[in-house]
Formats: C-alpha cells, structure tokens, sequence
C-alpha cells in the first residue's frame, strides 16, 4: 500500500512537542539528541484506516514504545492521544518560569541560545546540508524552550515607544520567528519572513553587534557607579577606537562594548541607569581618544564621573552646550583653576557665551572650545 509522505512541517511540529524524548510520559526516553535520532512517527489512528498524516494524529515515540502501542497492544488509542496533551502541560510546568532579574533568566537561556548558533553555524552557513537537516530539530526544540521562557518573563526586557530602540520588540520578533520557523518552513524554502534578530545574542552577551553608540555620558557613569558598588567593575577603556567596559559577570570577565547598543541598553534597563543626557558621550569619547592618540596621559578624579579628568595637575571638565552661559558655568560651580572644555563644536567659538567669559575671569578659570582643547593639547606636547 502507498503510503502518503508526512510533510516537513508537521515533522517539524512533532519534533518541537517531543522536546527529544518520547512523548509516553512513563518512559520519556532520549530519541533526539547529538548521537542521532531513533524517533519513530506513529499514527494514533491506524493509517490503514485513515491515511490521515495530520499533526493530531502523529506523535513521535522509542521504538520500543512504537512497537508496544503498534505490535503488542500495549497501549489504547484514547492514552496515546492523552500523551500529547500530557506533554504539553509538563513542557509548560517545566518551562513557565517567572524569574526575579534578568541575571537568572539569562543563566537559563544562554546555553540554549550558544547550541542554536553553534548548529546554524557549522552546519547552515557552511553549507552542510545533511548535517544540517539532521541538527535543524534540536534548533526547533531550542526554539520552543527560549520562546516559553521569553513569554513569561516579557517584563525583564528594556521596552522603548520607538520598536528601533526597544530589546523588548526583539524578543517579540523572535517569537513570531520561532512559530513560522516550527510550523511554515519547508526544506524547499529559501528565503523566510522573519528571520533571528541578531540583536537576541548582543543582548544576552554572547555575539557584540557595531551598532550606534547611546549618547548619555550620565547614562554610562551611573551603571559604573552602580556596578562599583556591587564590585563587579574592573576596567573603564573609552579613550580607543572600540571602546569597552569590563565587568565581572558569573565569576567571568566580559567586556561590554559601547557601541554593542542592545546588550548596553538592557544592562541600563536591569540597573535602572537610564538618565537623561547633558553630554554625548561619543563627542566626549571622541575628545578622549584623541588625548589618547597623542599620549597625553590622564586620569579621572572620580571613577564615576567620566567629564573631569586630570592632566599634570589641570582639571579638565568637559561639557557639551550649544552655547555655554553665565547660568550653566555657574550651575558648574568650578574650582580655581579649573580648565572648561565645550564639546558643542558646531558654531565653533561662539560655542561660549560673553558672559561666560566675563564670568571666567572673576572665577579664575579657563573656557576653551574645542579649537582651544586642541591647542592646549600642542602646548602640553611642547
């Protein structure tokens, strides 16, 4: 007798409900792992007198199970058909995790999210296509795992109104990424609507993305704060081309890039470090480097404030005004002596106000545009 095939989708589903192990809830033997796979498809309802190959009527078992159920009489039909609605309920259970931080979230999805890229990389992009088809199930399983787990935790996600800025929307891509990728590609298919978000493995620290650097200096200087408190900082390098923060994580050192902007945006998110803006951090980083680039050596006054900073005994204090004022040099209250740099370079020298410069004089501190930080810069190299 002509047997129908079962289309890739509905394997592709089955696979995903098993999540590897045979769907009797008595056995639960491995049939899907990196040694191979010994799933068998049965049909709850006899294919002989049905031909049906849906979804509904398939389930993956051992084949000692198969052979029990199919040969032995071992099994109704009415407790094979409970078994897939048993395993939904234990998928579930197992799964509908709802965690107090990120941190304990992330320690569960990581491994996950590090054997789906390890399987797409060395088998899809390299072209392996047996290798591939042979690993694409365990992506499927990975994939219903991490989108259980993302669903009951949506709340541990930074979220912005603007889905570009938003990991939260991410996640949600990935969702809906995860159910066409189970249920709606075939083997055939080459191009699909929604694919990874890339953004997904910046944001659990695993792959950096070269995205656009966030541009609150004050954002920045409250997680180091912060991550100070908790001695989890080790180094500040913002002075350089790909500039980095180094923390401790799990014991481990990792370096969080700062143009890396989704992994940097969710650790703003879980520290409650998202402050409004006075200074662009990449024209301060830009003024920084080019210290560096000259091997002026400097150092912070203060670990936690990344706008003054200390060169042979002058204080520099950067700020970025359109026009630096009377009222915003004297909200900065700066000590004798002090050296004021504005990183607000568009309209060049009239960047500083009159007033300030009166100001400046009763105060008995230098206003330097960033002209004047460049020549301050050639005096010292003198």
């Amino acid at each position: 007798m002509y047997r129908k095939k079962i289309s890739k989708e509905i394997e592709r589903r089955l696979y995903a409900e098993s999540m590897g192990m045979c769907m009797n809830p008595n056995c639960k033997k491995i049939i899907l792992d990196s040694n191979g796979d010994i799933s068998e498809k049965a049909h709850i309802f006899s294919y002989k007198e049905t031909e049906d190959n849906s979804f509904e009527n398939l389930i993956l078992l051992c084949p000692n199970c198969h052979t029990d159920f199919d040969k032995n009489s071992a099994f109704s039909t009415e407790e094979v058909l409970n078994w897939k609605k048993i395993r939904q309920e234990e998928v579930y259970k197992l799964l509908n995790k709802k965690f107090n931080s990120f941190d304990e979230l992330k320690k569960e999805v990581l491994p996950i999210l590090k054997e789906n890229k390890t399987i797409y990389e060395l088998y899809y992009l390299k072209n392996k296509k047996d290798l591939w088809e042979k690993f694409e199930s365990n992506i499927l399983i990975n994939n219903k795992k991490l989108r259980i787990l993302f669903e009951q935790n949506l709340n541990l996600f930074q979220k912005h109104d603007n889905d570009l800025y938003s990991n939260l929307e991410y996640i949600q891509t990935f969702i809906l990424h995860a159910k066409e990728f189970e249920k709606t590609r075939c083997s055939e298919e080459k191009i699909r609507e929604i694919l990874f978000p890339k953004e997904i493995n910046s944001i659990f620290g695993i792959t950096p993305l070269n995205d656009c650097m966030l541009q609150s200096t004050e954002s920045l200087e409250s997680l180091i704060s912060k991550l100070n408190e908790q001695k989890k900082l080790e180094k500040v390098c913002i002075d350089i081309e790909n500039p980095y923060i180094q923390i401790l994580e799990n014991d481990t050192t990792t370096k969080v890039y700062l143009h890396d902007t989704p992994r940097l945006r969710q650790l703003y998110y879980n520290y409650n470090c998202f402050k409004s803006g006075k200074v662009r951090l990449s024209s301060l980083q830009y003024a920084l480097k080019y210290l560096n680039n000259n091997n002026i050596r400097y150092e912070f006054i203060n670990n936690n404030n990344l706008k003054k900073i200390n060169i042979n005994g002058d204080i520099l204090i950067f700020v970025y005004e359109y026009c630096l004022s009377k009222v915003a040099l004297m909200e900065l209250a700066p000590k004798e002596n002090s050296i004021i740099v504005n990183l607000h370079n568009w309209n060049e020298r009239t960047c500083i106000s009159k007033d300030a410069f009166e100001l400046s004089k009763i105060l008995n501190v230098t206003l330097l545009d960033m002209e004047g930080f460049y020549e301050y810069i050639r005096r010292i190299k003198k």
